[in-house]
C-alpha cells in the first residue's frame, strides 16, 4: 500500500511541476475537471455499479454521511458563532462536504479496486446531497443579501450533477439486477481508466502555497474543528458500529477528506468575499488528508 501511495504523490507532484514550469496553466485545470466530473467519473461509477452487488447495509453509509453533513453544519454555527456574517457562512459551507471524486477514487482504487470504489460511491451519494443541497443553501442563506431559495432551485443542483445521476441511474439497475449492453460497458471500462491520473493531475495543478494574514486565526481555527471533529466521530464509529471492516474504512477515511471544491463556485455565486480563503483551506485539507491517510495506511488499513 505504501508503494501506491508513492505512486499517487508522485502524479500530483507531477501535475504541480507543469503548472510551475508553465507547460500546464491552472486554467487548464477547469477543462480537465469538465473531464472528469462528465466523463470519467461517471464511467468510473459506471463500471463500479455494474460488476458490484449493492446490499441494502451500504446505504447505511449514505445514511451516515447524510447525517453527518447536518450534524458538522450545526457545530460548526456555534464554533464560528462569534465571527462575521460571511465567515460565518463560509465555514458552515466548509463544514460538511468532501472532495470524493478527485481525491479518493484514486486513492481508493489504488488501494481496493472496485470493491472500495462501490462502498465510497455509496459514501458519495450522501455527500452529494450534503454538497449541492445543505451547502447551497447555507451559502445562500448567510450571504450579504440573505438570498431565499425555491425547492425548484436546488433540484436543479442536483439535476445538474452528472455523477449524482450516474449513481441514481446505476443504483437503480443494480437493484433491478439490469445489465448494461457490453459494448457500452467495456467503452466505460477504457474510459474509467484516465480518471485516476487526471484526477491526480488536477490536484497538483490546484495546490497552491499562499496565505492571506487577516484569515490565519479563522483558517486554524476551522481545520481544527474540522479534523477534530472528524477525528472524534470517524474514531467512535470504526470501534462501535457492528459492520465489516471496508464499511469501517470508508467512514474513517471518508470524514477526513478534503473539502468539496463546490464551495468555491458557490462562494462567487452569493458574492462571498473569502474565495481566496477558500482556496488557501482546500490546499491546506488535501496536506492534512494525505498525512492522515497515510498514516492510517501505516497503522490501521
Amino acid at each position: 500500500m505504501n508503494q501506491e501511495f508513492l505512486y499517487i504523490v508522485i502524479i500530483i507532484a507531477l501535475g504541480y511541476l507543469l503548472k510551475r514550469t508553465g507547460i500546464l496553466k491552472e486554467s487548464d485545470g477547469e477543462v480537465i475537471s469538465r473531464i472528469i466530473f462528465n466523463i470519467t467519473l461517471p464511467s468510473l461509477v459506471i463500471v463500479s455499479l455494474q460488476t458490484s452487488t449493492i446490499t441494502v447495509s451500504l446505504l447505511g453509509i449514505t445514511l451516515i454521511v447524510i447525517l453527518y453533513g447536518f450534524l458538522s453544519t450545526i457545530v460548526a454555527y456555534f464554533v464560528f458563532r462569534n465571527e462575521t456574517r460571511e465567515i460565518k457562512g463560509t465555514f458552515m459551507m466548509l463544514a460538511s462536504g468532501y472532495n470524493v471524486g478527485l481525491f479518493a477514487f484514486p486513492l481508493v482504487e489504488a488501494f481496493w479496486g472496485t470493491e472500495g470504489l462501490l462502498y465510497f460511491g455509496m459514501f458519495d451519494v450522501g455527500n452529494s446531497f450534503i454538497v449541492f443541497g445543505l451547502a447551497y443553501i447555507v451559502g445562500s442563506y448567510f450571504s450579504e443579501n440573505g438570498m431565499k431559495l425555491e425547492g425548484r432551485a436546488i433540484l436543479m443542483k442536483f439535476g445538474k450533477s452528472i455523477p449524482l445521476m450516474t449513481y441514481i441511474v446505476m443504483s437503480a439497475l443494480n437493484f433491478g439486477h439490469i445489465q448494461l449492453p457490453s459494448v457500452l460497458l467495456e467503452v466505460a471500462t477504457i474510459i474509467s481508466k484516465a480518471n485516476m491520473p487526471l484526477a491526480l493531475l488536477l490536484l497538483g495543478i490546484y495546490l497552491k502555497f499562499s496565505f492571506e494574514k487577516q484569515y490565519i486565526r479563522p483558517i486554524i481555527k476551522y481545520l481544527s474543528f474540522r479534523y477534530g471533529f472528524a477525528l472524534l466521530v470517524g474514531i467512535s464509529l470504526y470501534f462501535v458500529l457492528p459492520v465489516d471492516d471496508m464499511f469501517k474504512y470508508t467512514i474513517l477515511l471518508g470524514l477526513v477528506l478534503p473539502i468539496g471544491l463546490a464551495v468555491i463556485p458557490y462562494a462567487h455565486e452569493f458574492k462571498y468575499r473569502t474565495t481566496m480563503m477558500i482556496g488557501t483551506v482546500s490546499n491546506l485539507c488535501i496536506l492534512i488528508s494525505m498525512i492522515l491517510m497515510y498514516l492510517f495506511s501505516l497503522f490501521i488499513l
